[in-house]
């Protein structure tokens, strides 16, 4: 009731307490930004990510994201009450079991930075990028993930708990994101029709490990 009011102008927006959600701040080891001007043109060449923040009513959670620039598909996240290496981690392993990328772009977060995550990632044989820090464009593709993630189901939601929020969350990202919602850069097509396009067409190439198995 208070979002519809506050939509058709009868209440006064309260001012937003913001979190902080990249500390850049530490001593792990920095990773130059490999796909600056990089053309990407196949599935599992970059995997971008980030985490976001979401206002409870009692509470702040946060929402850890993998996509895949290419085909703009979600490949793994985690919600949790807690902005610490678990988040990340979690959300990486999750998209770990679906394929394997050859470079891995964040910020410079520390949950990003952290050895357990590196050496997951180094496992895997996986190339580590990272934006320069203060340079949020340079992460772009996951800043703007972030952005409808919010725009379209966040803002427009008023979860009244952590379990509320993750089962909206997790409708949002694996069915409405991957199946509903169409893209532009997609060729208005949606991140599913456009990876099953391009791997009917390219089913020579780049096959994910379930194809592989």
């Amino acid at each position: 009731m208070a979002r519809l009011m506050r939509q058709i102008g009868i209440m006064a927006k309260t001012k937003v307490k913001r979190k902080r959600t990249t500390n850049s701040e530490h001593s792990f080891p920095r990773y130059g930004n490999r796909v600056l001007n990089l053309s990407i043109d196949h599935p599992e060449q970059v995997w971008v990510a980030d985490i976001t923040y979401i206002r409870l009513q009692q509470e702040f959670v946060y929402l850890a994201v993998v996509m895949d620039v290419f085909t703009r598909a979600i490949r793994g996240w985690h919600l949790s009450r807690h902005i610490d290496q678990q988040l990340t981690l979690r959300a990486l392993n999750k998209a770990l079991e679906r394929a394997t990328p050859e470079i891995h772009h964040s910020d410079q977060g520390v949950q990003y930075a952290a050895a357990a995550y590196m050496q997951l990632l180094q496992q895997h044989q996986v190339q580590i990028s990272m934006a320069e820090v203060g340079q949020a464009w340079q992460n772009g593709y996951a800043e703007r993930l972030m952005r409808t993630i919010k725009e379209e189901e966040v803002d427009l939601s008023d979860y009244r708990n952590f379990t509320e929020a993750y089962e909206h969350i997790e409708q949002f990202l694996e069915d409405v994101y991957m199946h509903k919602r169409i893209h532009s850069s997609l060729g208005y097509l949606t991140p599913c029709e456009y990876e099953q396009q391009w791997r009917q067409q390219n089913n020579h190439y780049c096959m994910n490990k379930e194809d592989s198995a």
